[in-house]
């Protein structure tokens, strides 16, 4: 096995990445438009932080010679039948994403691309990170699931997300 495939893996998960951020944004818009303005912020803020993982991962293939290939994004969900349709989509997406970067980790392994495998860790240790906010996230929507005045309050927390 060689580098061909740990590169083309690269090239998706920098294209999955931009796509996690127009997922993100969609939420973000989709909460703006129900007017919970904090759950809005909070994915306008995992937007940013997507791309800032597609710029990272830009970089690397840049640093390594490689030929860096965007693709299409296609047009995300824009409605959800509720807060909590949305955080469950949200970790869905993280979670997949982690699947993603463990299959990315396993083939640069394969491949001996001892500094993709590197460059990887950080992503791992990301996930972990990713996956626990989403997950308290939903934990919270579920347990404020018919509490209104428990939601705005929660709006008011994602709102000071830094």
């Amino acid at each position: 096995m060689d580098t061909v495939e740990v590169r083309e893996d690269f090239n998706r998960q920098l294209n999955q990445e931009l796509m996690n951020a127009y997922i993100y944004l969609s939420m973000a818009a989709y909460f703006d438009s129900i007017s919970l303005t904090g759950f809005a912020h909070y994915f306008k803020v995992q937007a940013r932080e997507e791309l800032e993982h597609a710029m990272k991962i830009y970089e690397f293939m840049a640093d390594r010679g490689w030929r860096i290939e965007l693709q299409t994004i296609p047009k995300p969900k824009a409605n959800w039948s509720g807060v909590l349709e949305a955080v469950e989509d949200f970790l869905k997406a993280e979670e997949e994403n982690t699947k993603r970067i463990w299959k990315m980790v396993d083939l640069a392994r394969q491949a001996g691309d001892k500094a993709a495998e590197n460059f990887l860790q950080w992503f791992v240790n990301e996930q972990v990170e990713e996956e626990k906010n989403a997950s308290e996230l939903q934990a919270k929507v579920k347990l404020l699931k018919d509490h209104p005045i428990g939601l705005l309050m929660l709006d008011r927390m994602l709102a000071e997300r830094k």
